[in-house]
C-alpha cells in the first residue's frame, strides 16, 4: 500500500529462520522438494490491519497447510509491497486491493487472491486546535498522508471530493506512519493525519489527535464511503497465479484458516500470538494495543471472501480522484475462487455475500 524502500539487503525478512533474499523465490520447491517456497512482501507487517500475514506465520499455518511462506516487509522510502510484487522482486503482496485497478489501467494483470479486510482500517486524525470534523474542513490545511500516491492519498482525495473539494483547495504531504506521523501532528507540520492502529491509540492516549473520520471498520466505510471498500489482501501477478496455483491455494487455506482463528478469538489472544515488537513498543503499551484491536477489530472479514459490491465501491473511489474510468474490468482484478475452496477444506460455510464478476 505504501511507497517505501526495501532495506539495505533488498528485503528484511522477518520470518522466524529467515534470511535476507533480493528477489523473488519462483514459489520454488524446499529441499525435500514437496513444499513450495513462496515470498510474501507486507506493506507494514507490524501494523495491525495487516496482522493477518504474520498470525498465520506464529500460528504455524503456512506449516500446517504445505507452504513455505517468506515475510518481508516495506521500509519507509521508496518502492512499495505492490510494486515489488509487480515487478517481480517478491512473489506476493500484503496489500490493499484498489491497487489490482490501478495495474490494470498501467496494462499489468494483477489480482486479488484472498480478501482479509472490508474496511481500509484508517482513521482520519486531526489535533484539538484543528476544528476538522469531516472532510469538508480540509479547506486551507494540511493532511499528511502515508506518502503521495499511497491508498491514503487515495483516500484523503476521495474524502475531500465527496465535499466538493479540489486538490488545490487544502495540501497533502507524505508523513509515513507511526512515529513519524506522531512528529507531523505535534510539530504542527499537518492538522491532520491519516493512520492506523496502534498509532491512532497512542496519538488519543496523549491528547495529541483526535478521530474526526472512522474508514477503521466495515460499517465505518459503508458509512464514508458509501459501502464496503476492500483494503488488505493477497495480491499476484495473474500469469504467476495461474503457473503456481497449488502454492496459491495454499496460501490462501492459510490465511483463511487464520480469518475465522481471528473471528473466534479475542483481541487479548492476537496480541498473544504476535510478535512482542508489534504489540509493546515506543508508542504503544500491549494493553493499548488490545484496547486498539478491540475497537476496529470489525475491518477483518471471517472467511476471505471479496465482498459483494466491494470491488464497485472502490472502482468508484479510483474513478472520482481520476485514477481509472468505468472501463476497467473488475472482473479480473480479484478471484474469490481460492477462498471458496479454502472454506469448503475448513468445513465452514462463508458468511461474506462473495462479489460476482461484475464486483
Amino acid at each position: 500500500m505504501f511507497k517505501r524502500a526495501l532495506a539495505a539487503s533488498c528485503v528484511t525478512l522477518l520470518a522466524l529462520g529467515a534470511v535476507s533474499a533480493c528477489s523473488s523465490s519462483g514459489s520454488s520447491s524446499s529441499a525435500s522438494g514437496s513444499v513450495p517456497k513462496v515470498t510474501l512482501m507486507v506493506g507494514g507487517i507490524d501494523k495491525q490491519i495487516y496482522l493477518p500475514y504474520q498470525l498465520a506465520q506464529n500460528l504455524g499455518f503456512y506449516k500446517k497447510y504445505g507452504v513455505d511462506v517468506v515475510l518481508s516487509t516495506e521500509t519507509d522510502g521508496g518502492v512499495g509491497a505492490e510494486d515489488a510484487m509487480a515487478s517481480g522482486q517478491v512473489d506476493m503482496a500484503g496489500a490493499w486491493y484498489n491497487h489490482t485497478i490501478d495495474f490494470q489501467v498501467k496494462g499489468k494483470a494483477v489480482e486479488d487472491i484472498v480478501q482479509l479486510s472490508g474496511a481500509p482500517g484508517e482513521r482520519v486524525m486531526c489535533t484539538p486546535s484543528s476544528n476538522v470534523h469531516s472532510a469538508a474542513d480540509f479547506r486551507g490545511k494540511t493532511v499528511g498522508v502515508t506518502d503521495l500516491g499511497s491508498g491514503t492519498d487515495t483516500l484523503t482525495k476521495l474524502l475531500a471530493a465527496q465535499k466538493g473539494l479540489k486538490t488545490s483547495d487544502y495540501s497533502r504531504i507524505g508523513v509515513g506512519a507511526g512515529s513519524t506521523a506522531v512528529a507531523a501532528l505535534q510539530n504542527g507540520k499537518t492538522a491532520c493525519v491519516m493512520t492506523t492502529q496502534p498509532t491512532v491509540t497512542a496519538l488519543e492516549k496523549k491528547g495529541i489527535a483526535y478521530s474526526a473520520i472512522d474508514l477503521a471498520t466495515t460499517a465505518g466505510a459503508q458509512s464514508s464511503l458509501g459501502g464496503a471498500w476492500p483494503a488488505a489482501g493477497v495480491l499476484a501477478r495473474t500469469d504467476w497465479v495461474n503457473a503456481h496455483k497449488d502454492a496459491a491455494q495454499k496460501v490462501v487455506d492459510a490465511l483463511v484458516a487464520t480469518m475465522h482463528w481471528i473471528n473466534t478469538h479475542s483481541a487479548a489472544d492476537i496480541a498473544d500470538n504476535l510478535p512482542q515488537s508489534f504489540v509493546s513498543n515506543a508508542l504503544v503499551t500491549k494493553a493499548d494495543y488490545i484496547t486498539a484491536l478491540n475497537q476496529d477489530k470489525g475491518q477483518f472479514l471471517p472467511d476471505g471472501i471479496m465482498p459483494a459490491g466491494g470491488p464497485k465501491t472502490s472502482l468508484a473511489t479510483e474513478i472520482l480522484v481520476g485514477n481509472a474510468t468505468s472501463s476497467v474490468n473488475l472482473g479480473t482484478t480479484f478471484t474469490n475462487d481460492f477462498a471458496l475452496a479454502a472454506n469448503k477444506l475448513e468445513g465452514l460455510t462463508p458468511t461474506t455475500t462473495p462479489a460476482d464478476a461484475n464486483g
